[in-house]
């Protein structure tokens, strides 16, 4: 019997549900929106190079923490792996850097459901969706982990069918079947095409790639409450490489033949802007009427599928970390579905008050907190990659078996010595050029998650007096086993 279970969290989580989620997870607003904009900054030749190396970054980090979960398949996740394997102090700040990106994160899908409606009802108060929206996700969360991974299930859904039918249409006009005259090679040769801005392009688009990405490692949390998480985890990990290339490369090939980079709509597409989206314009070339009012509605599940993430996500970090006797004791409290309610509760608090510091400051206090939680997934992933590079060294010093391992991560230790370069170099090109020009304050705003997160970090470990774990007394406890 797993140790999740024993504590009152319920395996509830189908194979339908993990698969779901792990293609959820890096599929929103980046791809259906910014997008564009990647491809105007950098080319569709640069936009390409991006995603892909971000896109093999990503697929080893989510292989190394797909290891790591088949193994020891808990809610922490990577908070408990860092704990376990690197430092309690690394796994106190990965914890907590982890649920206020989350935490803050659901109140901005709060404000981006508002300003999405307003396609349909423009004189509608923006304040009345948002409550609605925040009802719904609570609701959702708050009955059981299965109806998380139900309502998951349905958003990803809609999504995965959106691109589907988009990458159909976009192969369509590429041969001139639909939309007029075949495109050919042109827009691949317009202007500077197909590498915009060289190098400096690239690294641009790259750190769009990777908040686009974010997400994905939600497999790890959602695997403490997954029915057979040595045969669903693996699974779910392993359409991370797929997706990647069959949504995002796919779906970027496309934009960049049918558009040129140089169209000026492309720049034009946010949040307050769907009918600029590379996919509505698409499908408006397409002969494809009431496009935007489509694209609204799928960005629209887009917005509720990342709130709903957001609100599970950052109640299980909690809940772990009270478990783990890093967060107050009251937040231990689990419903009789098996849901961390006083975590919900915290967390849904914590949301409405920065959703409500968005409405009385306008956009600097929401900006402030917006810019702090953007940094905490790279974060995440950096935390992932130094975790399961000890993990595995740990493993085989206490003279542990690998072929006893049900799933290990690819390219050992090559994938998380890369993916923890790759991820380095875009924590620290964030807003490097203000750095070296000397405009620090300038650059404050980008950098105060890695400065909230050093913080914890060294905050914990000077009261604690933590030091580096030892790996040959590396606890391992907690190994998933088959209950007979």
């Amino acid at each position: 019997m797993s140790e999740e279970k024993e504590e009152g969290l319920k395996r509830s989580l189908k194979a339908r549900h993990l698969n779901m989620i792990a293609i959820g997870g890096a599929i929103g607003t980046g791809l259906f929106v910014a997008s564009g904009a990647s491809i105007s900054t950098a080319g569709p030749g640069g936009a390409l190079v991006a995603y892909g190396l971000i896109g093999i970054m990503v697929y080893f980090l989510m292989t190394s923490l797909g290891e790591m979960a088949t193994f020891m398949p808990v809610s922490g996740s990577f908070e408990t792996y860092a704990t376990r394997f690197v430092d309690p102090a690394l796994g106190f700040a990965l914890g907590w850097n982890y649920w206020y990106n989350w935490a803050i994160t659901v109140a901005c899908e709060l404000v981006a459901g508002a300003i999405v409606m307003k396609f349909w009802f423009p004189d509608t108060p923006g304040i009345i969706w948002s409550a609605l929206f925040l009802v719904i996700l609570f609701t959702l969360n708050m009955i059981s982990a299965r109806m998380y991974g139900e309502a998951e299930f349905w958003f990803a859904g809609i999504k995965v069918a959106t691109i589907g039918i988009f990458l159909v249409v976009g192969v369509l006009m590429i041969f001139g079947i639909m939309g007029g005259k075949a495109p050919g090679f042109h827009n691949w040769t317009v202007g500077n095409a197909p590498f915009n801005g060289g190098f400096g392009g690239i690294f641009a688009i790259a750190m769009v790639a990777g908040f686009s990405f974010q997400g994905t490692e939600l497999v790890g949390v959602a695997a403490g409450e997954s029915e057979d998480p040595q045969k669903n985890v693996p699974k779910a990990i392993n359409t991370v490489f797929w997706r990647i290339l069959i949504f995002y490369i796919g779906a970027l090939t496309i934009v960049g033949f049918v558009l040129p980079y140089t169209d000026p709509n492309l720049l034009k597409a946010g949040e307050d802007n769907v009918a600029m989206s590379p996919f509505t314009l698409i499908f408006e070339r397409a002969g494809l009427g009431m496009a935007a009012a489509v694209m609204n509605a799928v960005i629209l599940t887009s917005v509720l599928s990342c709130g709903n993430s957001g609100l599970y996500a950052s109640t299980r970090m909690l809940y772990a970390m009270a478990q783990e006797g890093k967060a107050p004791k009251f937040l231990k409290k689990v419903s009789k579905s098996g849901v961390p309610i006083n975590c919900l509760y915290f967390t849904t608090a914590v949301s409405v008050i920065a959703f409500v510091g968005y409405l009385i400051g306008e956009n600097s206090i929401y900006l402030w907190l917006v810019s702090a939680s953007g940094m905490a997934g790279f974060i995440a992933w950096l935390g992932i990659a130094i975790s399961h590079y000890r993990f595995r060294k740990a493993y085989v010093l206490q003279g542990k078996d690998l072929n006893d391992l049900k799933y290990k991560s690819k390219l050992f230790p090559l994938g998380p010595i890369i993916a923890l370069v790759l991820c380095t170099v875009v924590i620290i090109g964030q807003d490097f050029g203000a750095i070296m020009s000397g405009h620090f304050l300038a650059a404050l705003p980008t950098y105060i998650g890695l400065i909230l997160f050093l913080v914890l970090y060294i905050g914990y470990k000077i009261v604690k007096k933590t030091k580096l774990v030892n790996l040959a007394e590396a606890d391992f406890s907690g190994e998933y086993k088959e209950e007979a």
